[in-house]
């Protein structure tokens, strides 16, 4: 079992930090002061917002390093966190899988729930979509891996915590930025924000486009964000937030083996015959009001609404799809004693409900000529409308200086309705209701000093079933489907060594999920889903970060992180088929990222990346495989004052620098057709260049 063989590994660590915990603290050399590595601080809805402090593992990515890449694709830079592995297509087909929860899922990603501040990006129907939100905008990621968030809905996978930009120094300030790359990679941004005493404005518009490498794989993407902080006092203030979203992105589709090898720009026949599409709007909007009650409670209440407008003109039929969603939430935090022992907690409830419209049509492409696809008869529309709340809590109790015990307690309860118009004359309605879920954690933290902690954690999460695996094949609610949900177990260390010149975290988790969901492929675009059986994920994680002072004027930052998992099915049988034993399709059980950044007094600096991924099994039998591939990227630029209060940065990069041929993205289960290969695989760019220039303005 991984977890006996790696915990020989964690004692040796956790012996190592506390014999450097005694060590006297090094001595400069000629009058060099060491550059420490800073206290990393997480969003203010946790209970405890020092990431040394928290008892769980949580991923986190500044917004210097959300930047370090060419800040149009955030692939390269989530993919540096361990355990978790986001598969990217064209920038807009991707899927994130921590751990391997959600790694078979067939298009997207579900089982992991996301927010935009404090709205939900993730829909009524399980999806979630974080790629098209402008990085430039973003000041801080954070991905919890496992269910141990009570406060965001114990989702198996887990949470990822997207912190709108905010106005932060006073005044006024102005910025301007392009991004020009290979295969007509052109990204514009513009920026500007106001800050004064009582309130704030942060406003951003982006526009990034991109020709595609592979045929049929343009891409066009603009948006406007909005975040404006008012009445802001002492006890309270009042934030709204914005989002607006137009994409038009055209779908290469995966393609076989064959042509993965020989003609990898190539798409899929149908696909590029339809000229098949991906076109949405997006809207997303909040209000937020955080004000503090008396010394020892505060309060932070928050409404949203979410409005997707959807056409996808696919090969075998075009999807038009309507959602919209509102909801509220609101939790109390505070503090309070018992006796010697100090307590904070969190508690409230989150709301959320969602309507969504999908109609097919015949995709008549055809009979058009050579032109694309042309809309047809209507096929079917269903309508689901789906509505859940969530009560949690969350306290944390101080026993002593060394040693602190938390406990949450999350309860879900879900229900839709389901009407296909065009099933029958009568137009019928169905309504389900899941049974309540309660999602326990709890946690014990061991400080022995101010830089170094040990913890272990106990949790349960849940995932619910997505639309399409609601249903049955004939379009009504499947009632014997019921959500996954598993048992999650975690031993790590978070530990400060050399004055805070070096950080090291290590973890090593097991989890089993009962009830899987499985979504049978029924027809091209068609899943039914069941309740399968069972899969084991455990694993061991480490990141190490590092400041090097190499003399008065170079600092040399590295990181190295790694991630060793086994993901296999216990229990599963499909079809007839017994899979049980085998490895989990569609996730790497090993990722190695490291990287370095060489920075100079001047402005100067050079950065590189390496990222390995091994291979994946690409279907539940195991009889094929992606290939392990390795990529390297480089950048170097230049930052510099041109006068007083307007400051520049041009760069230049290289990404893919060994021209690695490899599948940024493979199709689980893909089912063959007619006498045809599979299609699993979505290549990856070949060996592409950027460079970027920015003004900035202080007034």
């Amino acid at each position: 079992m991984i977890l006996k063989k790696y915990c020989f590994l964690f004692f040796v660590c956790c012996v190592f930090q506390h014999t450097r915990a005694q060590e006297k603290k090094s001595k400069t050399i000629d009058s060099v002061k060491t550059q420490k590595l800073d206290e990393v601080f997480i969003s203010t809805l946790h209970i405890n917002n020092n990431l040394l402090d928290t008892p769980a593992s949580i991923g986190v990515l500044s917004k210097k390093e959300l930047l370090q890449n060419n800040t149009t694709d955030i692939t390269t830079v989530i993919n540096t966190i361990p355990g978790v592995l986001m598969q990217s297509s064209n920038l807009t087909t991707t899927r994130i899988s921590i751990r391997g929860i959600g790694a078979r899922t067939p298009y997207g990603t579900n089982k992991i729930r996301a927010f935009y501040g404090s709205i939900p990006l993730t829909s009524g129907n399980s999806e979630t979509v974080i790629d098209d939100i402008n990085l430039e905008n973003v000041s801080q990621i954070e991905v919890i891996k496992g269910p141990l968030s009570s406060i965001y809905g114990a989702g198996l996978g887990g949470a990822i915590l997207v912190l709108p930009q905010l106005s932060k120094s006073n005044g006024q300030t102005a910025g301007v930025s392009t991004v020009y790359g290979s295969y007509g990679l052109l990204k514009n941004n513009l920026n500007y924000s106001l800050t004064n005493k009582s309130s704030s404005l942060n406003i951003n518009y982006h526009k990034l486009k991109t020709d595609g490498w592979r045929e049929n794989s343009a891409y066009d993407r603009e948006g406007i964000t909005l975040a404006v902080e008012l009445f802001k006092k002492e006890n309270s203030k009042l934030t709204y937030f914005s989002n607006y979203t137009y994409l038009k992105a055209f779908i290469p589709s995966s393609i076989t083996k064959e042509a993965f090898e020989n003609n990898p720009k190539s798409g899929a026949a149908t696909w590029v015959a339809s000229k098949g599409f991906k076109e949405y709007k997006s809207t997303l909007a909040g209000l937020a009001y955080d004000f503090k009650i008396n010394e020892h409670l505060n309060n932070a209440t928050s409404i949203f609404v979410n409005y997707k407008d959807n056409n996808e003109p696919r090969p075998f039929d075009i999807l038009r799809q309507y959602t919209f969603a509102a909801g509220a939430r609101t939790q109390f935090s505070g503090d309070f004693s018992i006796g010697k022992i100090k307590n904070q907690f969190i508690a409230g409830i989150e709301y959320f409900a969602d309507r969504y419209n999908g109609n097919t049509f015949q995709n008549l492409y055809q009979q058009n000529n050579g032109l694309g696809s042309l809309q047809g008869n209507q096929l079917t529309e269903t309508d689901q409308k789906r509505f859940f709340y969530n009560v949690f809590s969350q306290i944390r109790s101080l026993l002593s200086e060394k040693f602190e015990f938390q406990a949450g307690l999350n309860y879900n309860e879900t229900q839709f309705e389901l009407t296909n118009i065009l099933a029958d004359a009568n137009n019928t309605t169905e309504k389900y209701r899941y049974n309540g879920i309660f999602s326990p954690q709890m946690s014990l933290l061991y400080k022995p000093n101010t830089e170094q902690t040990v913890y272990f954690s106990a949790s349960r999460g849940f995932s619910l079933p997505s639309t399409e695996e609601t249903l049955t094949s004939n379009g009504t609610i499947n009632s014997d489907i019921k959500p996954e949900n598993g048992y999650n177990f975690e031993v790590g260390g978070k530990f400060y060594f050399f004055n805070k010149n070096l950080y090291t975290e290590l973890s090593l988790y097991r989890m089993e999920i009962k009830d899987l969901l499985v979504a049978k492929r029924i027809g091209d675009d068609q899943y039914e889903g069941a309740n399968a059986g069972k899969t084991l994920h455990e694993g061991i994680e480490f990141i190490a970060k590092h400041n090097w002072q190499l003399n008065r004027t170079l600092t040399l930052s590295s990181f190295a992180a790694t991630s060793l998992g086994r993901y296999e099915f216990v229990n599963f049988v499909d079809n007839g088929n017994d899979y049980s034993g085998n490895k989990l399709t569609g996730v790497a059980a090993n990722k190695i990222n490291a990287g370095v950044t060489l920075n100079s007094q001047m402005g100067l600096y050079f950065s590189a990346d390496y990222q390995f991924v091994d291979e994946i099994p690409m279907n539940d039998a195991n009889t094929a495989y992606s290939d392990s591939y390795s990529i390297i990227n480089v950048k170097t630029g230049y930052r510099f004052e041109i006068i007083p209060n307007l400051t520049s940065h041009f760069a230049f990069g290289i990404n893919n620098v060994t021209n690695e041929k490899y599948a940024s993205l493979i199709l689980p289960n893909a089912v063959a057709v007619g006498n045809a290969s599979p299609r699993y695989y979505y290549p990856g760019l070949p060996v592409n260049y950027y460079g970027t220039v920015s003004l900035n303005y202080l007034f």
